[in-house]
């Protein structure tokens, strides 16, 4: 498959072009900032199965990360069995958050009156049962909801059962073997859709990219696939065409290029030099987002070891570069949607991830709205 790729990529550079859709796109401005659209997108995401970390995030028994996910409260945690599993992370009692952050731990202790719950969610003691005599700890566990790894990335349900033919678009993205390096999370003033396209095109890398991805990138010299809902993007790097002479059984693609990989709606895998990225875009608001990004060295071979310093330095790049780039971008346009200039936004041939993306969203949408 990925020779057949080089070939493109080569076919591309010798001609001039790249990968076209076939469907110019409208996107009405509204969707990015109107509530009512923005309440829908959430009740999509809570029926869909999500991403919500790579299973290198938690790697012992006792290991969780405790965040808010399409704006419900999560604890998603690894089983005294080894079993991943997610729960609303709100206490029986009260509902106060009986976790936050990530870290290990062997039970999980609410803040606020010490009502205490096993790894696998289970009720196992309140402080002065006495006062609690019609609650049966049996029936009163944290409310887990479907989740399941897939490819090295723990994917979460809210509402719903999670059935594997869910997932047969995606990849196994990770090995049991990758290490996480870092996780990072920021927030930003844009709708997470605006966020979402910066990164699912390349024909803005010499334009929007002039100093810091163009000099090493092509500009709008992509291979672009879909696959029901998601997409993969692979933007070549000058550096192809060093590859040219080499024998196909011999070309090393690592640091030839970036591979993208969308998955539907908000969540996606990028496949850089010396590291991957699970970056997902977590609606705040119709004008706010929180990306979170969780960060793991390449998968090493014998002809190319990559060190945490390797991985490191290729991941700063990335982000003091082009994805500050991309991110101001997006500010910048937020503050347009709800003007006077465009009562829609407009995506064409060389944007067919984007397209992909709004287009499943209507189908998914539009009809029960």
């Amino acid at each position: 498959m990925m020779r057949k790729s080089v070939a493109r990529i080569f076919e591309h550079l010798d001609k001039g072009t790249t990968d076209l859709g076939d469907t110019v796109w409208h996107e009405p401005v509204e969707h990015y900032h109107a509530q009512s659209r923005f309440d829908a997108e959430i009740a999509l995401m809570r029926r869909l199965p999500m991403a919500f970390c790579p299973s290198a995030a938690l790697p012992e028994k006792g290991s969780y990360i405790a965040r808010t996910a399409a704006l419900t409260p999560l604890l998603v945690v690894r089983g005294r069995d080894k079993k991943v599993r997610a729960f609303i992370n709100a206490c029986r009692h009260r509902g106060m958050q009986v976790a936050g952050g990530s870290g290990c731990s062997a039970a999980f202790v609410c803040p606020y009156h010490a009502w205490t719950y096993d790894l696998e969610g289970q009720l196992k003691n309140i402080p002065g049962p006495e006062a609690f005599p019609d609650v049966d700890k049996d029936e009163s566990g944290l409310v887990e909801i479907s989740a399941m790894e897939k490819g090295g990335i723990v994917y979460v349900q809210q509402e719903g059962d999670l059935e594997p033919s869910m997932l047969r678009h995606h990849f196994d993205f990770f090995s049991d073997a990758q290490e996480m390096f870092r996780t990072t999370q920021r927030e930003e003033d844009a709708n997470w859709k605006l966020l979402t396209e910066t990164t699912l095109e390349g024909y803005h890398i010499k334009s929007l990219h002039k100093e810091s991805f163009f000099p090493f990138g092509l500009d709008n010299i992509n291979l672009v696939e879909t696959v029901g809902a998601n997409s993969r993007i692979i933007f070549p790097f000058r550096r192809m065409e060093k590859l040219r002479d080499v024998a196909p059984a011999k070309r090393h693609l690592n640091g030839a290029m970036t591979s993208l990989y969308h998955l539907f709606p908000n969540t996606s895998v990028s496949v850089l030099s010396k590291h991957t990225s699970l970056s997902i875009m977590e609606p705040v608001s119709p004008g706010r987002t929180r990306i979170v990004s969780y960060l793991v060295v390449n998968r090493q071979t014998p002809e190319h070891e990559i060190s945490l310093e390797d991985a490191e330095r290729d991941a700063d790049f990335v982000t003091t570069a082009g994805l500050e780039e991309d991110i101001a971008a997006a500010r910048a346009i937020q503050e347009t949607v709800r003007g006077p200039a465009n009562s829609h936004l407009t995506f064409g041939y060389f944007e067919k991830a984007i397209v992909n993306l709004h287009s499943h969203l209507a189908q998914k949408i539009e009809p029960s709205g």
